[in-house]
């Protein structure tokens, strides 16, 4: 039975939040299936930009290995109607989100609070820093270019809506690794570390039309878009990129949609570098777990399609100049953290604005009332690295960046809980 509107805003913990929850509010007995589009649209610059994801590399790209893609999920019951987005790009602003979805609203007519907005954090791509002071004319064309080509990918998904049948898998790769390595001196660098908790859950969502014949493939896994690093100088999609291509050398005209687990303090188990064969092996390993897991679900149609979305505060803070243990964080006003979840059938993807510690992903997926429950970061805009309290006191760079304080952790948990428990 659904909750109204009213039942499910007071499930919802008022000191955890302060901004105001958004539900889709559907009719009792919702009984239609859902229909599905998918389609994808290149994103890859066509001028010379500046890289995204390494401080110390300056220079505009100066090649391009293999191209980025931007890629758009619509589903409709008739009631609702939803998009999910993915992108091989780095992040995006969240006064870009913004404007993107509500010129996608006007285009489709999907309500801006039922998207999701999402980036793969790709390291090989072009910034995406909108709205900066020290941008190229090509940079500003870019940004530009880019945020009309997701609007088209998103029409053109909408367009080809048609009756579908969906499954859901799920599969383990081990391609990555927890990189807070500890030093001899008892700090945290950027590094390998095999002790330190790592999911390694590979979600895997499969859309077929009504004669079976696969339309798209959203494929979810916690890593950091990290094998090719501050050397390299050519535009790739990375991991994410090369597992596309391969799940496309055995599905055709499926569209594969790649996304960003819980991987704050997750990198790959190869790079950073400037070895494309590295990049194309995670692609290749991840592919064929993705595919093993294809194989075995079964699709039919489903119903119950619902987004809510929620926008909390955070106690802010300023960037900290050590990485060592135990610093003294000062605080700095206030920082938004978005979340939403969409509800497809029996599957919840979770979208957050920022770089999520794969602990607190882990905690998420716990505490779901659906087994098929999935972290989508860098959904929404760019809240930062989200870190675990004890993160803080143990050192590192992602603390030392973060923009927020200990204590976030516990809202986020608090936030998905109630949002999921509601669904």
């Amino acid at each position: 039975m659904k909750r109204n509107l009213k039942t499910s805003f007071l499930l919802i913990p008022v000191f955890v939040f302060a901004g105001i929850l958004t539900l889709s509010v559907k009719p009792e007995n919702q009984t239609a299936p859902i229909k599905a589009g998918f389609s994808k649209i290149l994103i890859t610059p066509a001028d010379p930009v500046r890289m995204s994801g390494y401080a110390a590399r300056k220079d505009p790209f100066k090649g391009v290995h293999d191209d980025l893609f931007a890629a758009a999920a619509v589903f409709d019951d008739g009631t609702t109607k939803t998009c999910v987005i993915t992108s091989d790009v780095i992040s995006y602003a969240m006064d870009y989100v913004d404007e993107t979805k509500s010129r996608i609203a006007k285009s489709t007519g999907i309500p801006a609070a039922n998207i999701l907005m999402s980036a793969v954090h790709n390291h090989g791509g072009p910034i995406t820093r909108a709205y900066e002071n020290d941008l190229s004319e090509n940079e500003k064309k870019y940004i530009a270019t880019l945020q009309d080509k997701l609007v088209q990918v998103v029409k053109e998904a909408s367009d080809k809506i048609q009756p579908a049948k969906i499954g859901v898998g799920k599969g383990i790769c081990k391609m990555n690794i927890n990189r807070r390595s500890e030093l001899a001196d008892g700090s945290i660098s950027l590094g390998r570390n095999p002790y330190g908790i790592c999911d390694q859950e590979v979600g895997v969502i499969r859309v077929d039309d009504m004669n079976s014949k696969t339309i798209g493939l959203m494929v979810n896994w916690p890593c950091h878009g990290t094998t090719g690093g501050q050397e390299n100088y050519q535009i790739t999609g990375d991991w994410p990129g090369a597992t596309a291509r391969e799940l496309e050398k055995s599905l055709g005209s499926a569209v594969i949609m790649v996304s960003a687990g819980a991987s704050g303090d997750i990198n790959p188990i190869y790079g950073p570098n400037d070895n494309f064969g590295d990049i194309n092996s995670m692609g290749y390993i991840l592919g064929r777990e993705v595919k093993k897991v294809y194989d075995e679900i079964e699709t039919k149609q489903a119903n119950e399609l619902e987004v809510v979305s929620q926008s909390l505060m955070a106690k802010g803070k300023k960037p900290s100049e050590s990485r060592q243990p135990n610093v003294s964080l000062t605080p700095d006003g206030e920082r938004e953290i978005r979340l939403a979840t969409m509800k497809i059938g029996n599957i919840l993807l979770c979208g957050i604005s920022g770089e999520l510690f794969n602990e607190i992903g882990l905690k998420i997926k716990e505490d779901s009332p659906y087994k098929n429950t999935f972290i989508m970061t860098h959904c929404n805009g760019s809240s930062g690295y989200l870190c675990t309290d004890i993160a803080y006191k143990e050192g590192g760079y992602e603390p030392m960046v973060s923009r927020t304080m200990p204590g976030t952790a516990q809202q986020i948990i608090d936030g998905f809980r109630a949002m999921n428990n509601g669904l």
